[in-house]
């Protein structure tokens, strides 16, 4: 049986799994009387089967047909397989009885390995099984002391490191605390919003353009001295009224909701030379401009949304995006000199670790016959 193992980048051999099957196998005793032999690239297995190790990044929509006939695949930290390397690869082990296995530690929610296995539908017929610290039968005490002391010390990424969990937190974010303290207390969860107090629309103003920073939106409410989140919008390149529509799809028209703007709220888009304010003013909400707050006014935002998120209340399910955002909104660091340089834009995350299975037949489009297992393996040997 040929099989290939995958990375999506692997430049030498040194970053393929080529290694950890040799230990395996040496740890196993077997070797070439078993049918086992070790050479520089490939693996020799039973039967004149082949074991090799590619990198997807390196295929093409052509060179990918050269892993026809293929009946084994094992993609290894498949948290970094873009959507464009499995759309080639799926279709390419088809042959009967086939299988494609893949094994990461998520990271995020949009991964497209995360969305292929563990989103609304999984693939017909896939196997997903998520395994962990205490599914290791080979699970020491040192490992265990290294997992009591990050749940100590590093509890803002705890979940994901041993539970299987996505990043929802950057080490060093400026809101890492604040988010695991509010999950601990209880205030991330289900937020109902009260229909007799108006909806805040808070505006972090992007651009219209193709390549602009995205425009978002908080709505809370402020409910004595509780703030309730209770939804969140982003959208790139997108004019104002698609930020409106989205607004009155929620019900948040002008006789519910008002916008708070930051300052630039009060200029003109370089595409549609009219502002926010007015724009908005003219749809008949009603608007407050922040002023300018001058030199060390990013740092002082923060502080201040700090200071008040112990008030803080907020949907995880409708605000699951800015929560992904607040985690991964940290200082821009010099870090061959180890020196902050202030507030970064809030980004979007990078890609996480399972393990996926699946068993192919031989149609043209294997995606009704595809067979998955996927393992979350923090901790497996």
């Amino acid at each position: 049986m040929r099989s290939v193992c995958i990375r999506e980048v692997q430049k030498d051999l040194a970053q393929s799994s080529k290694l950890l099957i040799e230990t395996k196998l040496k740890a196993l005793e077997l070797g070439e009387a078993d049918g086992f032999k070790v050479f520089r690239d490939v693996i020799q297995t039973p039967g004149d089967g082949l074991m090799i190790f590619k990198g997807m990044n390196d295929y093409t929509a052509d060179s990918i047909k050269s892993l026809e006939g293929f009946k084994r695949a094992w993609w290894e930290e498949a948290q970094t397989a873009t959507s464009l390397s499995l759309e080639l690869l799926r279709p390419t082990l088809r042959a009967e009885g086939s299988e494609i296995w893949f094994s990461w530690n998520p990271r995020r929610k949009m991964d497209p390995v995360d969305q292929m296995f563990r989103g609304a539908q999984a693939p017909t017929g896939s196997i997903v099984v998520k395994a962990n610290w205490r599914d290791n039968p080979w699970f020491t005490g040192v490992l265990e002391q290294e997992r009591l002391d990050c749940l100590r010390d590093n509890p803002e990424q705890y979940d994901h490191i041993w539970e299987g969990g996505y990043i929802s937190v950057v080490s060093g974010a400026y809101f890492a605390k604040h988010l695991t303290a509010a999950r601990a207390d209880g205030r991330i969860g289900r937020v109902a919003p009260d229909p007799l107090i108006k909806i805040r629309l808070f505006a972090d103003i992007g651009g219209t353009g193709a390549k602009s920073d995205a425009f978002a939106l908080w709505a809370a409410q402020f409910i004595g001295k509780e703030i309730r989140v209770v939804n969140y919008y982003e959208a790139q390149g997108q004019p104002l009224d698609a930020h409106l529509a989205w607004c009155r799809s929620q019900g948040y028209t002008p006789d519910r909701a008002s916008f708070w703007l930051p300052h630039d709220g009060a200029t003109n888009d370089k595409v549609y030379d009219v502002s926010f304010e007015s724009a908005l003013k003219k749809a008949e909400y009603a608007v407050t401009v922040v002023p300018n707050q001058g030199k060390g006014a990013a740092k002082a935002r923060i502080e201040e949304v700090r200071r008040l998120f112990p008030a803080m209340w907020i949907d995880e399910d409708k605000c699951s995006g800015g929560l992904s955002a607040l985690g991964w909104y940290h200082e821009k660091r010099d870090e061959d000199r180890n020196i902050g340089l202030g507030p970064s834009s809030i980004g979007v995350p990078p890609p996480g670790r399972t393990r996926a299975r699946r068993r192919g037949g031989g149609r043209e489009r294997p995606r009704s016959t595809k067979k998955t297992i996927d393992y979350s393996t923090r901790g497996i040997v």
